[in-house]
């Protein structure tokens, strides 16, 4: 089977290079230094999944690899608005564009209706340039995959985080990559039920990796949650985070499909 991940990979890198042929790192670089002169709301994705009753991350996806559109016609200046009015701990905004269905400007269009509610940027970061340009679009976290990354890549990008404001969600899919889990800057750890080289997902996956993961870090489960039985059953052995994206997105309101998730909890 096919690798889908080493693909997204090997596309996102040349991506990163066009971007950076159309706005060079200099000049991103000075645009970041210049808005973080000025201070900015505080939002820590991570204090909100630990002081929430239930920590759902509510997620923006649009499309998938493995199933397609999921919904097209969706609009980053509706659905998370209502996410966070329907009791959203966080939002999770995909911006890969090619296989997801995403863009960047989906967190800058989102953000002006969810002031007090953090947002992650989803996407396969591997640059320091991207982190500028989550910076700059007002994000308050960022995914780094640990199948990407080297534990170097994954530690430098951290840091470097960490100095521009942003909160670190470090994914892990098996006993390999718990290495990584241990590095500092890394303010969540989520273990992805989903393989991404095959997309096959299975939640137990969270389960069988619980009692490996680093106390001090907020845990967050990731793919695969589609009951809220799962949820209680999830945080019952420490997950403070619950990353759900089809399971609302497939609804016709997202937002309500998540209200009613968050009562049966």
């Amino acid at each position: 089977m096919k690798d889908i991940l080493q693909e997204i990979v090997a596309h996102k890198r040349v991506e990163i290079e066009r971007q950076k042929q159309a706005v060079p790192y200099s000049e991103l670089l000075a645009e970041v230094n210049k808005i973080m002169q000025h201070p900015r709301q505080q939002r820590s994705m991570s204090q909100s999944l630990s002081h929430s009753a239930t920590g759902i991350i509510a997620e923006f996806k649009r499309r998938s690899p493995s199933k397609g559109w999921i919904k097209a016609e969706g609009r980053a200046d509706i659905i998370p608005a209502s996410y966070a009015k329907n009791g959203a701990a966080a939002l999770s905004i995909l911006t890969d564009e090619e296989y997801f269905g995403g863009r960047l400007s989906f967190i800058h269009i989102a953000r002006p209706s969810v002031i007090n509610t953090p947002i992650l940027r989803k996407d396969f970061i591997i640059d320091e340039y991207q982190l500028l340009e989550t910076r700059l679009v007002d994000a308050d976290a960022v995914l780094l995959i640990a199948a990407d990354l080297t534990l170097s890549e994954c530690r430098s990008l951290a840091r470097t985080a960490h100095e521009l404001e942003l909160e670190t969600l470090l994914e892990i899919h098996n006993e390999a990559e718990l290495d990584y889990a241990g590095l500092d800057c890394i303010d969540m750890v989520g273990v992805n039920n989903r393989n991404l080289g095959t997309f096959h997902t299975d939640v137990a996956n969270s389960f069988r990796l619980t009692s490996l993961l680093p106390s001090d870090k907020v845990l967050v489960a990731e793919s695969g949650i589609s009951h809220p039985y799962t949820v209680r059953e999830l945080r019952s052995v420490g997950f403070r985070g619950f990353l759900i994206g089809e399971t609302f997105m497939k609804a016709s309101n997202p937002g309500e499909a998540l209200a009613q998730f968050i009562h049966e909890i």
